[in-house]
C-alpha cells in the first residue's frame, strides 16, 4: 500500500492545499472556545511514556462502509502497535443519530479512547461529553463533532484546500464554464458541509464565475441512494457538465452510472474517491482524475493521537507535539485540529501506483 501522507505529496498540488479553515460544520465560536485547544499545555508532559494495554474502540459513521474500512484498518494497525485493545463498533446507517447508542455503551465498557467520525456535529456531544467526563479521551477523525466535546480532531486535509481543490477539479473538467452539481454524502455530514461551503465561495470569485452550481443532492453514504441521485441530475439537468462527489461513496455510484450511460463522455465525474474502487472508471475513460488521501493513515494518526492523550503526552492545546509511529511527529492545532497532510490527485498516469 502506498501512503499519502504529509510527506509525500504528488507534484504539483502540494499548494492547493494551505493551512486554512478547520472543519467545523455546525460549530460555533463559542463551542470552540470550551474545546480542546484550550486546555493548559502545562497539563501534559511531551515526555510521557505511552501506555500499553489502552482500549481504543473506533465508531466510523457506518459499518460496511469500504472507505470506513480502510480507515479503521489503519486505527486497528496502530492500536496493535501500542499494545493495546481494538474494537469497533457502529450503525448501519449515517443518520444523526444512530451513533449515540454506540457511545454510550462504550462508557460502560470503559473504553480508555474513543475514536469516531460524527454523523452529526451536535447530535454525538451529549455522550461524548459523558465519555468525557468519565475521563475517556475522544477523538473525532474525518468528521468532526461540534469542539466543545471532543479533545482533537484528525482532519484530511484543511477544509479550505479540499474545497478549493474541488473547485479547480470541477474547472478544468467543464472547460472552464457549464453547469455543475454536487453529490453530497448526508446533509448533516460535518465534513462535506464544510467543503461544499468553501466551494460556494471560490464559486464566486470571478475566475470561476462562468461555473453555476444547480443542485446539491444527497446519496446518504449509500450506493443505490447515491447511483438514484446521480441518474436523477442527470435528467434534470440535460446541459450538466461536471457531478462533483466529495465522498467515495457517491463518486464510485455516479460514476458506475455514468460509465454505462449515453452520458460517457459528456459529463465529467470528479471528487474524492478510492483508487480502488475508481480504478476502472479511470482505465475505461469515465473519471479523468479525482483526488484522496490514504484513509488508513486518518485510522493510524487517530489511533495515535488517542494514545497519546490517554498517556497524558499532549493535553490537545495548541502547538503541543507528539510522534504518530510510522507517520512520524505531528504538532496540535487550533481548536486541537491534527492535519494529516495534503491529499493526492489520480490520473490514468499514476493509478496504478496506488493500492487502497
Amino acid at each position: 500500500m502506498v501512503r499519502t501522507s504529509r510527506k509525500i505529496v504528488t507534484a504539483g498540488i502540494a499548494a492547493l492545499f494551505v493551512a486554512g479553515l478547520t472543519a467545523c460544520g455546525g460549530t460555533t465560536k463559542d463551542d470552540a472556545a470550551t474545546g480542546a485547544g484550550n486546555q493548559a499545555a502545562a497539563s501534559a508532559d511531551p515526555n510521557a511514556k505511552l501506555k500499553e494495554g489502552l482500549k481504543i474502540a473506533f465508531l466510523p459513521k457506518q459499518l460496511n462502509n469500504p472507505y470506513s474500512d480502510v480507515e479503521t484498518s489503519g486505527g486497528e494497525t496502530a492500536v496493535k502497535e501500542l499494545k493495546g485493545e481494538y474494537k469497533k463498533v457502529g450503525p448501519n446507517d449515517a443518520s444523526a443519530s444512530s451513533q449515540v447508542s454506540y457511545i454510550n455503551t462504550l462508557i460502560q465498557q470503559q473504553q480508555d479512547v474513543i475514536v469516531v467520525a460524527a454523523n452529526d456535529p451536535n447530535a454525538v456531544c451529549p455522550s461524548l461529553n459523558q465519555a468525557r467526563q468519565a475521563k475517556i479521551k475522544v477523538v473525532t477523525f474525518d468528521s468532526d463533532a461540534s469542539p466543545g466535546c471532543r479533545d482533537a480532531f484528525i482532519n484530511q486535509a484543511t477544509t479550505q484546500g479540499i474545497g478549493e481543490s474541488l473547485v479547480k477539479m470541477a474547472r478544468e473538467q467543464a472547460g472552464g464554464a457549464g453547469e455543475i452539481a454536487i453529490l453530497s454524502a448526508t446533509p448533516n455530514a460535518t465534513n462535506q458541509n464544510a467543503w461544499i461551503e468553501v466551494m460556494k465561495t471560490e464559486l464566486a470569485k470571478p475566475e470561476n464565475s462562468k461555473l453555476k452550481l444547480v443542485k446539491t443532492a444527497y446519496g446518504n453514504d449509500d450506493d443505490q441512494k447515491s447511483f438514484q441521485e446521480a441518474q436523477g441530475l442527470l435528467q434534470s439537468y440535460p446541459n450538466l457538465k461536471v457531478i462533483v462527489s466529495p465522498t467515495t461513496v457517491g463518486i464510485a455510484a455516479a460514476s458506475r452510472y455514468v460509465s454505462s450511460s449515453s452520458y460517457k463522455g459528456k459529463v465529467a465525474i470528479t471528487g474524492l474517491g478510492l483508487p480502488n474502487q475508481m480504478r476502472e472508471y479511470v482505465k475505461d475513460g469515465t473519471v479523468k482524475k479525482f483526488a484522496l488521501w490514504n484513509p488508513a493513515d486518518i485510522g493510524y494518526l487517530a489511533a495515535f493521537a488517542g494514545a497519546a492523550l490517554s498517556s497524558g503526552q499532549i493535553s490537545g492545546a495548541e502547538g503541543e507535539k507528539f510522534t504518530a509511529g510510522k507517520l512520524g511527529e505531528y504538532t496540535v492545532g487550533k481548536a486541537g485540529e491534527i492535519v494529516l497532510g495534503p491529499p493526492t490527485e489520480f490520473t490514468a498516469e499514476n493509478i496504478d501506483q496506488f493500492d487502497f
